[in-house]
Order: structure tokens, then sequence, then C-alpha cells
């Protein structure tokens, strides 16, 4: 007789001891993503989080799942390789705005258009903590910084805007303040079938006393349901300045990019059992 798996919980999903900032928004962010599998019943080992560099790309010592931290800006191109070699894995990005819309810039349009089916989780702070506070490519203008000590002159990407009018499939943004309604926009985009981009207003306690829990909770419009059309969800952020909350376009006809080839790659099973010895130390020695 064989016995039926449990469910997954949210110890199951527990990683290593976290060191962000009291107060950080990324504990409202991974809170949610945990919530979001557990909801799912999606136990950590058909899980991979890849991750850039930046403090809300330490997620993957965070949560127990498979992970990759990778170098900065190179998330995606890593994950959309992953998912092509392990197709039943649920591939999920986290990464920052200045690791996403920054130096990976280039791969977050490719990714986009591309569809491939991963989750891309941006956790949003409008500034670059790790290396103690300097402006973003979602930095406010006139945000002052160590590097724009006058005042940001750049105008803040419309990373949303962008990301429909690339052919994004699911374009959402969500608030760590709000873990309920979060939980439910991460549900939506791991289920969906392509490309899922949740933009995460993530407030930095440390180096933004602009971009606060407050201000959000003053300034947020919340988007009921998806809307019909890209031309009306690039409307409707543009009016509110990016300051919405909830999933913004959906599309559920456009094939992810694994069903467009209409072929998958020919991979083979890692056996199981011991490890040949003779073999790693062959490949240590030729990689040395």
């Amino acid at each position: 007789m064989s016995i039926a798996p449990s469910a997954p919980t949210l110890k199951d999903y527990r990683g290593d001891v976290n060191t962000w900032c009291p107060g950080c928004g990324h504990f409202g962010v991974l809170a949610a993503l945990q919530r979001a599998l557990v909801n799912l019943k999606i136990p950590p080992h058909e899980v991979i989080n890849v991750s850039g560099i930046g403090c809300s790309s330490k997620v993957p010592e965070y949560m127990r799942s498979y992970g990759f931290h990778s170098l900065h800006g190179r998330a995606l191109p890593i994950a959309q390789g992953a998912k092509m070699g392990a197709k039943d894995l649920h591939v999920i990005v986290t990464g920052g705005d200045g690791d996403g819309y920054g130096i990976g810039g280039n791969h977050f349009l490719h990714a986009v258009r591309r569809n491939m089916d991963i989750t891309y989780v941006v956790m949003d702070n409008g500034v670059y903590s790790l290396t103690k506070g300097q402006t973003s490519p979602t930095s406010p203008l006139g945000f002052v910084t160590r590097t724009t000590v006058y005042g940001n002159k750049e105008r803040p990407l419309d990373a949303l805007s962008v990301a429909i009018a690339a052919g994004g499939t699911f374009v959402a943004q969500g608030f760590s303040g709000d873990v309920k309604r979060l939980t439910e926009i991460l549900e939506r985009a791991i289920q969906h079938k392509g490309f899922a981009l949740v933009n995460v207003l993530s407030p930095c306690v440390t180096y933004n006393k602009v971009l606060t829990y407050d201000y959000y909770k003053e300034h947020l419009v919340t988007v009921e349901e998806p809307f019909p059309t890209r031309e009306e969800a690039i409307r409707f952020v543009k009016e509110h300045r990016g300051l919405v909350h909830g999933i913004l376009y959906v599309d559920p006809e456009t094939p992810d990019y694994q069903t467009a080839l209409g072929y998958e790659l020919r991979t083979r099973e890692i056996p199981e059992g011991p490890m040949d010895e003779a073999l790693l130390r062959e490949l240590e020695e030729e990689f040395r």
C-alpha cells in the first residue's frame, strides 16, 4: 500500500536565519511567497528559486527549496535555462529593482517577450540598499542619496507599463505591507502558464525614507480585476503614477515558450546511488 505524501507546511519552507534589517519590507514578500506555495500544495523539492545580487536576492538562503544565487542581474537567463532543463519544476526568480531593471534590464525585456513559464518577483524598494543607499532605476525624481546629493535627475522606470507593452502575459503589483493580498497575487502568478511579473513595493526602512509603508498605504489604488486590454492597463498605471495594487493584465491565450517550440529538450535522469569518487576527483582536477 502506498502512502500519499503529506501536504507541505510553512515549516517545510523555513530556511536559514534571516539578516534583513528589522522592519524590512522583504519579510512580507518572503512570508507571502512561502504561504502561496503551501496554499498551492507545492512541496519544496518541486521549486527552484533563482536570484541575483542584493538584499532581495538572499531569498534562496531564507526559503528551503532548490536554489541558485547567481551573478548581479543574471538571474533571469539562468532561470530560463533551469526551466528548459527541468520543465516540471516551478521556477521562481527573486530579485530587486536594481538587479532586475538596472544591470539586468536587457534580460528582463527578452524574458517578458519570450514568455518562458517562470515567475519573477521583483522586490522594489527604490534604492540600492545592500551597497548602503544609492539611486536605483525606480528611485523617484529628486531622491537624495550619497550618489545624488542634489537630488535624482533621472525619471524612474515604469516597469509595469514596459512589461505590458513588451508582451507580458501576467503583470501585477503587490505591496509587502499587505501579505494577505500579496499571497493571493503570487498564487495566481505561480499558476499562470507563461512569464509572470509581480513587482512588489517593498519599503527599505534604512535607506529610503520617502517610499515608506505609510506612503503606500495612503496612495495605493486597488485594481479590482485585470484589465481586458493592454492599453487600458497601461493607461491606469500612468493615471496613478504607478501607485497601483493588484493584477493589471493577464493573457491566458499566448503559449509559453516551450509550448511554442513544439518539442522538449532531450534530458536524462541522474541515476540515484553512491557518488563515483574517482569521477568527482577527476572533475575537481579538471576545473581546479
